[in-house]
Parts: structure tokens; C-alpha cells; sequence
């Protein structure tokens, strides 16, 4: 094929993430080819480049032509469902592929999946990026948050591409090399599992304000309208105002009112909390994100019950609560929890990042992955230019919860924080995100823990020994004897 002819990289997988991702690059000037198995997705695609652009997008219709399209060193993205879709795509493809070309696997994928890629196609010459996208359908089309994992070599071939089509902020695009390995799918599933945490904060936040607050939708549409002009600035804060002005288009009242409430999940948080529990990390809000989805997929069995536990003499405690509501003062005071409870939550999935980071010496730069999540992806925020001054000020900071200025903010905002959790647990809603990051900031701020009475009955009934505190090494106890001999000398 004429080489001036060639195009830039290539993008197999066109479902409306690859598509939107497609023509995101063929739009920013990097001729593109595209495939998919289905040649209709092919036209489709062909289709909303003449329409959107006319952009420099070729189709093609079988792998060899695809991966003949385009100028070596290839590098081609894949967008197809994880697992053996993804398999499948790289054995159709790196049997035309040559040494030195690269794919770049953009899905949500389990990152030692990636690692044994990485391995697979070594074999044959060919590197490897696992790379976390972003921010959605919206994000693919129009600048999403990338964080590309594994070949260092095969970053720099498409790095110019990747700055184009990554969002762009105040201190440059949303993208950066993140490590080796599957470093770059690790980090985006703790994005994803801080996504999970930070919209069930914003949902308790919600039922406090209506169910306690009485606050209508309107109302709502108005408050986080608000909260999006000062600290909560975030794209899911905007969204969620958004929700509360949409009119069903069936019947009367608001669409929201009508939503079913039953939560989906694609995997990701699940992982998240899964590897906090094998790397001894603390995540008790994501976690608690994830145990409220599960619940939530109860449906049946949460409104039968509702139904026992009212005849069983159940009442609810709303309404006698809701009379004695300062509306104002609770708005406010939710405002806090709000953001104290996420201060909490990013702290885990970073904490999390970082014994990650160790254990496979990634080297992950914490300050630099808050910075390419300021724009483009679900968590971009405000908030993150925080995040990232405090990896900048102490790139070993052990909790962000000890930052000298969030330490300050969370000092100011714990009064409103419990008032907000005791009102709710009062009225009997149920705040676990609120609640587990309260929980996690009262036990990590305490110097002394009950731990020691647990460490004694773990030494009583399985000799597993015991420290102390006023001199070294391990202890063990005949406790049960000692307290025998202590109870019969006191009745003697």
C-alpha cells in the first residue's frame, strides 16, 4: 500500500465507546482506521465521520486489511468486552502484526490479564499498553481521562496522539505514562471504585435532604446547582442537579421519582475492594458502596421486609424527626458530610494505589494521577487540584486525611458530619458511606484502639502471643488459668 496513504494508528472494537474514540482522533488530525467483526458497525462508523466531519477515517473489513492500513510501527487500540474478546481480537490481529508494533488495550480489564498479555505478545515482538479510558461515552468523543500501563516504549509511539485526544486543563491533557505492567488498568479499577464510593455519598446525601430534609426535586436541582459552584465542583455533583430538572415524558412528575431502585455494576468495584482486602488495606467506604449495590439488587426482598417489620411493630421514625428540622442548617451541615465523607474515600483508593504500588514497584506518581482525573473522567473534580498540591507538598504522605489543610477541613466539618449521621440513623435512613467514613476517620485519628483486648482473646484461645507496650518482643498468657486462680483467691 502507497505509504503516504497509511494511516496514523488504528481502532478495532466499534461499539459507541471505540466510535466515539475513533472519530475523537480522527477529528484532532491523526488519519484512522477503524474495524469491528460486525462490517455494519464499520458503515456506521464511515457514516458519523462524513456526517461529524468529514474526518480522515478508512474502514476495513477483514484484520489483515486493517493492519496492513496502517504506518509502522503500528499501534492499535482494541475497545471489545474483557476477557476473551479481548483474546480473541489480539490472536486475529498479531498474526499480521510485525516486531516493534503495539497494541493498546483500552476495556476495563483485570490488570494480571494485561500482565499476561504483556508476556503473550513479547514472544512475537510486539508491545503492550493496558489503558484505563475515562469519562464515558462523552468523555471518548470529546477528551477523556487516559491512563496507559506496560510498554514504556509503545507510550511514546502514540504519545502525541493520546495529549491530543485526552481532556485538557489548566496544567495540561489528562494523560501520563502510569507504570509497567498492568499498572495502568490498576489504577483505573481504584478510579472506578472511588466512582462507586462518591455516588453513594451523593445519593445519601440526597435521601437525607428529601426523606429528612423534606427538600422536593426542584429544590435538589437547585442545592447541588449550588454545591457545583464552590468545594463539590465535580461532574457527578453537575449531573446529579441535572437528574432532578428532568420531566418524565410518560406520565406526570419527575423521571427520577419513577427509576427503579436497583443498582447495576460491571465488575470493577468488586475488584477494588477485593484487592484492599488482600493488600491489608483499609476501604471501608468503597466497600460499603459495593455491600449497598448488592443490597440494593434485593428489591423483592427488601419490600417484603419492610412489610414483616411493620406488622412486627416497626415505625417510622421520619416524620417525628423531619418536624424538628432546621432546613437550612441541615442543608449546610449534608454540604460537609458530603465532602469530609469523600475526603475519607479518596484517601483509601489512593492508600490502596500505593501499597499496589509497592508491592509491584510500580513507582506510581500520586499527585500526577489526581491531576489527569481533573478532567474528562466520571471523579473529575475540583477537589483534585487538592489532592495533587498535597502529593506535592509530601509525595509520602501517609493518608490525605493528615494533609495540614485537609487535616484543617475535616477538623472544621465534623460536628456537621455527626449531626448529619446521627439525624439520619435517627430517622432510621441508612448512610454506610457517611457512616464508614466517619468510622474510618475516627479510628485512624485515635492513638490507642480497643486492638489490645482483641489481641488477648486471639492469645487466649489460639496462644497466637501478644505485644506490649512498655517493653519487646511476643507475649503468651494462660488467661483462662490466671482468671480461675484470680476468681477462686477472691471468694477464698
Amino acid at each position: 500500500m502507497d505509504a503516504s496513504k497509511l494511516s496514523r494508528i488504528g481502532l478495532a472494537g466499534l461499539a459507541v465507546m471505540g466510535q466515539n474514540l475513533a472519530l475523537n482522533i480522527a477529528e484532532k488530525g491523526f488519519p484512522i482506521s477503524v474495524y469491528n467483526r460486525t462490517t455494519s458497525k464499520v458503515d456506521e462508523t464511515l457514516s458519523r465521520a462524513q456526517s461529524e466531519g468529514p474526518f480522515s477515517l478508512s474502514g476495513q473489513y477483514s484484520p489483515r486489511d486493517f493492519v496492513l492500513s496502517i504506518q509502522r510501527p503500528r499501534s492499535i487500540i482494541i475497545l471489545v468486552k474483557a476477557g476473551n474478546p479481548v483474546d480473541q481480537t489480539i490472536a486475529a490481529l498479531t498474526e499480521f502484526m510485525e516486531p516493534g508494533d503495539t497494541i493498546i488495550d483500552g476495556g476495563n480489564e483485570w490488570y494480571q490479564n494485561t500482565e499476561r498479555r504483556i508476556q503473550q505478545v513479547a514472544d512475537k515482538g510486539i508491545l503492550y499498553l493496558g489503558m484505563g479510558v475515562s469519562g464515558g461515552e462523552e468523555g471518548a468523543r470529546h477528551g477523556p481521562s487516559l491512563m496507559p500501563g506496560g510498554s514504556f516504549e509503545a507510550y511514546k509511539n502514540i504519545e502525541s496522539v493520546l495529549m491530543s485526544v485526552a481532556a485538557q486543563v489548566d496544567d495540561g491533557p489528562c494523560v501520563t505514562y502510569i507504570g509497567e505492567g498492568g499498572s495502568g488498568n490498576f489504577v483505573k479499577m481504584v478510579h472506578n471504585g472511588i466512582e462507586y464510593g462518591d455516588m453513594q455519598l451523593i445519593s445519601e446525601a440526597y435521601d437525607v435532604l428529601k426523606n429528612v430534609g423534606g427538600l422536593s426535586n426542584s429544590e435538589l436541582a437547585e442545592i447541588f446547582g449550588e454545591w457545583n459552584r464552590g468545594e463539590l465542583e465535580s461532574f457527578l455533583v453537575e449531573i446529579t442537579s441535572d437528574i432532578f430538572k428532568v420531566k418524565d415524558n410518560l406520565v406526570d412528575g419527575d423521571l427520577v421519582d419513577k427509576i427503579l431502585d436497583k443498582t447495576g455494576m460491571k465488575g470493577t468495584g468488586k475488584w477494588t475492594v477485593q484487592q484492599a482486602a488482600e493488600l491489608s488495606v483499609a476501604a471501608p467506604t468503597i466497600a460499603a458502596s459495593l455491600d449497598c449495590r448488592y443490597l440494593s439488587g434485593l428489591k423483592e426482598e427488601r419490600e417484603s421486609a419492610a412489610k414483616i417489620l411493620k406488622e412486627a411493630g416497626l415505625e417510622e421514625e421520619v416524620g417525628s424527626v423531619k418536624s424538628g428540622v432546621d432546613k437550612r442548617r441541615l442543608i449546610d451541615d449534608v454540604r460537609k458530610a458530603l465532602y469530609a465523607s469523600k475526603i475519607c474515600s479518596y484517601a483509601q483508593g489512593m492508600n490502596l494505589l500505593r501499597a499496589k504500588s509497592a508491592e509491584k514497584g510500580w513507582d506510581l506518581n500520586f499527585g500526577e494521577l489526581a491531576r489527569i482525573w481533573k478532567g474528562g473522567c466520571i471523579i473529575r473534580a475540583v477537589f483534585l487540584d487538592r489532592i495533587k498540591k498535597a502529593y506535592q507538598r509530601n509525595p509520602n504522605l501517609a493518608s490525605l486525611v493528615v494533609d495540614p489543610e485537609f487535616a484543617r477541613e475535616m477538623v472544621q466539618r465534623q460536628a456537621a458530619w455527626r449531626r448529619v449521621v446521627g439525624l439520619a440513623i435517627s430517622a432510621g435512613i441508612s448512610t454506610p458511606g457517611m457512616c464508614a467514613s466517619l468510622a474510618y476517620f475516627d479510628t485512624y485519628r485515635r492513638a490507642r484502639l480497643p486492638a489490645n483486648l482483641v489481641q488477648a482473646q486471639r492469645d487466649l484461645f489460639g496462644a497466637h502471643t501478644y505485644e506490649r507496650t512498655d517493653r519487646p518482643g511476643a507475649f503468651h498468657t494462660e488467661w483462662t488459668k490466671l482468671a480461675r486462680k484470680s476468681s477462686a483467691g477472691a471468694f477464698s
